[in-house]
């Protein structure tokens, strides 16, 4: 495949897995591995689209199903790269707020309907599909904080941590069992509490993708989503 490109405006990139990304993923040493498998915005000789890859390794074949081939079991089969059981495929046209899943065939011939383990975003319960999206626009803002952090010595700085679930401490009042406040509306309320009764730190439970309000997120089903 074709090295990166760049638009005058956009930068637009060629998503793929290459040797060297297998051999360091069958290492265990692939740190960045996430940017890879998946689902991710790609373009392809100047088409745009999505590249899909997953590791699969005992499966006789992979195709990726979902809202954007009115989940046709036979069109979008995987390609298997080498040895090490990474499937992978770009599809021309997709874009973000697809669902998909992957349907794996095995060797004695079941079907399995799996979500993507490396997936960004997930659809709402009690669905189970995996959904693309664009994580390209997201800034940080907190350099100015990364930046003051350096100059602290944390053994002589005051340490008292809250334990916090974001989806059970604070609900819209319309009694709806959904009305979550988003990290924005919880950030802005919960530095208040915070500050008011003097604690230095905060942490989150379960912020990784988990089907079960009830379990506070102790069954993550997604650790990129």
């Amino acid at each position: 495949m074709a090295a990166a490109k760049k638009n005058a405006k956009t930068l637009e990139t060629e998503v793929f897995i290459s040797e060297a990304d297998q051999y360091l993923f069958a290492q265990g040493t692939h740190y960045d591995i996430y940017k890879k498998l998946g689902a991710h915005l790609s373009v392809e000789n100047g088409v745009k689209g999505m590249f899909f890859g997953v590791w699969a390794p005992n499966a006789a074949s992979v195709h990726v199903i979902g809202t954007f081939n009115g989940w046709d079991e036979n069109l979008h089969q995987m390609e298997r790269l080498g040895p090490g059981g990474i499937h992978a495929l770009f599809i021309p046209g997709v874009g973000v707020n697809e669902l998909y899943k992957f349907l794996i065939r095995t060797p004695d011939g079941r079907k399995l309907y799996k979500a993507d383990p490396f997936a960004n975003y997930s659809e709402f319960r009690p669905g189970n599909a995996s959904k693309t999206t664009d994580l390209s626009q997201f800034e940080w803002t907190d350099s100015a904080w990364m930046k003051a952090r350096e100059g602290k010595d944390y053994n002589k700085e005051p340490l008292a941590i809250y334990e916090c679930h974001i989806g059970s401490w604070m609900k819209h009042p319309n009694g709806t069992p959904d009305g979550f406040y988003n990290y924005r509306e919880f950030a802005d309320r919960i530095v208040e509490y915070l500050k008011e009764m003097r604690y230095t730190h905060i942490e989150l439970m379960g912020i990784a993708e988990f089907p079960f309000d009830g379990s506070w997120g102790y069954q993550v089903t997604g650790y990129y989503a």
